[in-house]
Formats: C-alpha cells, sequence, structure tokens
C-alpha cells in the first residue's frame, strides 16, 4: 500500500498530499496504520530509503536513537537531535511517530547501569521519562513504556528479566514507568512490548503465560497500561502457533488492552538458499502472525524493524553460512516490494 506517489523536490521534505475521498458507492475502506523502524544516519544519506517511507508508511519509530544510551548519555544531558529529526520528518510528511523506548535492560549508558538504591533508581528513571515524554508530548500518540520485561526463560517464580531497575525497585518498576508516562501525556497510548511469544514451544508458552501475568498484575492495581506490542521478530524455521496466538490476544482484549504489531521481521538464517523459496517461506510466517492476530482482534498499528534489505539489524546476529544477504523485510536491497509486502497490505486494508 503506497502512502502517497513522491513529490520531487526537496530530498528532507514532501509535501503532503490529501488521500482521495471514497465514493458514495464505495465500500468503506478501514485502514491499518503501517510503519518503519528508521534509521537517522540512513535517512540523511539515502535518498531511495526516504522514498521508500514516504511511499509505503503513516508512522514511524526511531531504531536505536530514542534508547538511553543515545538520547541520555550522561547523567547532566539528554541529546534530543536524532530525535528532532525523526518526528519533524514524520510529521512533514503526513504520519505519525511511535516512541521507543523508555525502560529497557538493554542500550544504557554505563552511568545508569551503575544506578544503586531505590531512591536512586526512583528519581533517574522518572526524571528520564518525564523529560522524554514531556518533550514530544501531543506529538507522539504511543510509547513503549517498558521493553522485553519477560525472562528468557520464566518459572513460576522467577519470570522478570534482570535489569538494573528490578534489581533496585522490585517489580514496582513497572508500574513505576507506566504511571510517569501517563503523569507527563495522559493521551498517549501506553505499550509494554514483548518478542518470543508467537512459536510452538514450551518456552513460547511460558513467556506468553509470564506477560499476561504481568499485564493482569498492572490493570489489577490500576495501572495505565493500554496496549500490549507484539514484536514479531518471527523465526522463519519455526512454526506460528497460531491457536496460542490467537487465544493469548483474545485473553489481552478481555482485559480492555489492545494490541499492535511492533517490530516484525522474519530470520531467515536457516532457510534454504534459493530466493524465492526463501522469500515465500517468510511471506508464509508473516500471514500466519497477522492471521492469528486477526482472528482475535485488529492490532492498531503494524510497524516493521526497518523498511528494506539494505538496512537491517539481522545479520548483525543472523548471518547466513552461505554468505547470501539476508531478507527480513518487506523491501528488497532495491527498494522493491517482496511477497512479505503484499501480505502486509493485505491485512492492513480491508474493506467492509
Amino acid at each position: 500500500m503506497r502512502r502517497r506517489e513522491f513529490i520531487q523536490g526537496s530530498l528532507a521534505v514532501a509535501a503532503q498530499v490529501a488521500l482521495p475521498a471514497a465514493t458514495a458507492n464505495a465500500a468503506p475502506t478501514l485502514t491499518i496504520p503501517y510503519g518503519a523502524a528508521v534509521r537517522g544516519d540512513v535517512l540523511v544519506d539515502d535518498y531511495n530509503y526516504r522514498k521508500a517511507l514516504i511511499d509505503h508508511c503513516q508512522l514511524i519509530v526511531a531504531e536505536g536513537s530514542m534508547k538511553w544510551e543515545s538520547i541520555h548519555p550522561t547523567p547532566d544531558r539528554f541529546d534530543f537531535y536524532d530525535g528532532d529529526k525523526l518526528i519533524n520528518f514524520a510529521e512533514q510528511n503526513g504520519m505519525k511517530m511511535r516512541g521507543h523506548t523508555l525502560v529497557w535492560y538493554a542500550a544504557m549508558p554505563e552511568w545508569a547501569l551503575a544506578i544503586k538504591g531505590a531512591n536512586q533508581a526512583n528519581s533517574e528513571m522518572s526524571r528520564h521519562i518525564e523529560t522524554v515524554v514531556g518533550r514530544y508530548r501531543g506529538r507522539i500518540p504511543s510509547w513503549d513504556v517498558v521493553n522485553e520485561a519477560v525472562a528468557d526463560e520464566p518459572t513460576a517464580s522467577d519470570y522478570l528479566r534482570p535489569n538494573v531497575w528490578l534489581e533496585n525497585l522490585g517489580k514496582d518498576y513497572l508500574a513505576t514507568a507506566f504511571r510517569r508516562a501517563h503523569a507527563s501525556d495522559d493521551q498517549v497510548q501506553l505499550v509494554i512490548n514483548e518478542y518470543d511469544i508467537e512459536c510452538v514451544g514450551e518456552q513460547y508458552k511460558r513467556r506468553r503465560e509470564a506477560l499476561l501475568r504481568i499485564v493482569r498484575d498492572l490493570r489489577d492495581r490500576d495501572v495505565p497500561v493500554h496496549a500490549v506490542g507484539l514484536q514479531g521478530h518471527l523465526r522463519g524455521e519455526l512454526e506460528i502457533d497460531k491457536h496460542a496466538l490467537s487465544e493469548f490476544v483474545s485473553q489481552v482484549k478481555a482485559m480492555g488492552l489492545d494490541v499492535l504489531v511492533t517490530e516484525l521481521d522474519v530470520t531467515d538464517n536457516l532457510l534454504p538458499p534459493d530466493q524465492q523459496e526463501r522469500d515465500t517461506i517468510v511471506a508464509s510466517r508473516v500471514e500466519d502472525f497477522l492471521g492469528a492476530i486477526f482472528d482475535a482482534a485488529r492490532p492498531t498499528a503494524i510497524v516493521t524493524w526497518g523498511i528494506s534489505d539494505r538496512h537491517t539489524w539481522v545479520p548483525m546476529y543472523f548471518t547466513r553460512e552461505d554468505g547470501r544477504h539476508n531478507r527480513p523485510l518487506p523491501l528488497d536491497r532495491n527498494y522493491r516490494p517482496k511477497a512479505m509486502m503484499e501480505v502486509i497490505e493485505r491485512f492492513t486494508r480491508t474493506t467492509g
């Protein structure tokens, strides 16, 4: 689905183009926003990257430049240069921007990892959230407040991922983060974001159970959490547990929460070398994943973690042994749509 025809002119700014109104006899079109994670340096350097975002996306999210180590590198300094650049690009091109992320165990500066004691932890977390959310108040409609809170291999008694916040504040860090974000912008959608909940297997089952446990606990305490973000970093070689995923989404919706897909891509390092065969498998995984979610609820957004195979995190951790390029995203390295994009378009635009 193309957002609009690209307008020739400034490399950084394109004119907004109004979408045509539906005719009187046309069936109403219900569109779910599609978006992608964006790298600020590539946005500046790669014309075709910018064009692809403008052509295809209704929203963007910072891939890395709004995480702690980038936006809050020292105790007394916040760096909003990249965040401001991205939100300005979004607004100039008729897009929205999601915020990612306020509290995470990773991408932390050394000074923050050295935080000790409940008082310091509460003070620093609160100051960070209030400063960052407050800066973009009214401009960013959705924030990933807590990212990846579930332990890699959760058990009944040990289901939260170790981090500096859990160490110093206990599980109350979750509620504190959401309450501080809500106090900083009471109109924003507040999201708990998680990965590895969609596949077949005992580990994935335990992760679904742990995430539901966290969400229920927050809701029982009247914590302002509004949605669950399903990252969707899919494993190309693993089957989607469609029934279990649909049931999970149903339970989330039953608690009055929305769901959204926040970081969709497919690691293909263990898939066959043939490009067409790989693309077909990748698209089928996305089809199963989105289909299972839609069977229970319409997500409020679908976001892929990047838009083109030219710029993706996947080869840093999932390099193919045959030396071929990874193909985890909806556009290939030359920004041409693949089968994965066709699947996404089918789910994001429906008529009824």
